[in-house]
């Protein structure tokens, strides 16, 4: 479902560059919940946006669903996202003037699909994230919490392969945050999806069936997180660190 082979990418902020990844190789074969944790400045960031094709590596391939996606041009990717991935972050990056039914409906709208099978489309995800209520409501009516799965029901509009989640959990409260984890473990599971997370939390990655570790842009462990706890995967997350 996703590989990422020898992976680099680099910045220039003034005269200093700065090597963002060296490397990173990381295989993801089945669908599944899957984590990448790191330190500030390791990396994960920039490969999420890498996996998104937001960015083109200076080297080294990627690979989604099958599809070499590394080398598209802009046009390429730009129609690869819209249907073949599914992208959340940290911000909401609803539309404040559109109701939740609208926002969903906005990959569909943009596409020029017929307005009665957008509706229809939307009604579906938003009644499968149990928000069938908020359709209507517009997002300064609706919590953090309903604001992201929202934003959820629109990332799967395509019933995309792969959704890939930045920081998800960032502008939510714990008891929300939690909610979001689990949602994000039974879309995994129930519509055979895979869904790469990046997060700082352990908590979070517990949630997780494996965790790619950072480091100094390369992945220098991977944790299986069967039988652990928010407490184990932070242990034996700075375990890694330490080996790295």
């Amino acid at each position: 479902m996703i590989r990422c082979t020898d992976v680099c990418k680099s910045y220039h902020l003034g005269d200093r560059e700065v090597h963002a990844l060296r490397g990173a190789t990381l295989a993801i074969p089945e669908p599944g919940f899957y984590a990448i944790m790191g330190q500030s400045g390791s990396g994960k960031s920039t490969l999420l946006h890498l996996l998104a094709t937001l960015d083109r590596p200076d080297s080294g391939e990627i690979y989604l669903g099958g599809r070499a996606v590394h080398d598209l041009s802009e046009r390429e990717a730009t129609d690869f996202r819209r249907k073949g991935l599914g992208i959340i972050f940290q911000q909401f990056n609803l539309i404040p003037t559109m109701t939740a039914a609208e926002n969903v409906e906005l990959p569909g709208l943009l596409a020029g699909d017929h307005p009665r099978d957008l509706r229809t489309r939307a009604m579906k995800l938003l009644d499968m994230l149990d928000l069938a209520d908020r359709a209507d409501h517009r997002p300064e009516a609706m919590s953090g919490g309903e604001q992201q799965r929202v934003a959820i029901a629109r990332s799967l509009f395509y019933s995309p392969p792969v959704l890939l989640a930045d920081e998800p959990t960032g502008n939510l409260d714990s008891d929300n945050a939690e909610l979001l984890w689990t949602l994000l473990g039974t879309l995994a599971r129930d519509q055979e999806m895979t869904v790469l997370m990046v997060t700082h939390e352990p908590a979070a990655a517990a949630h997780c069936r494996r965790v790619f570790v950072l480091h100094d842009g390369r992945v220098c462990n991977t944790i299986e997180t069967e039988d652990l706890d928010a407490v184990g995967v932070a242990a034996r997350y700075q375990q890694a660190l330490r080996n790295a």
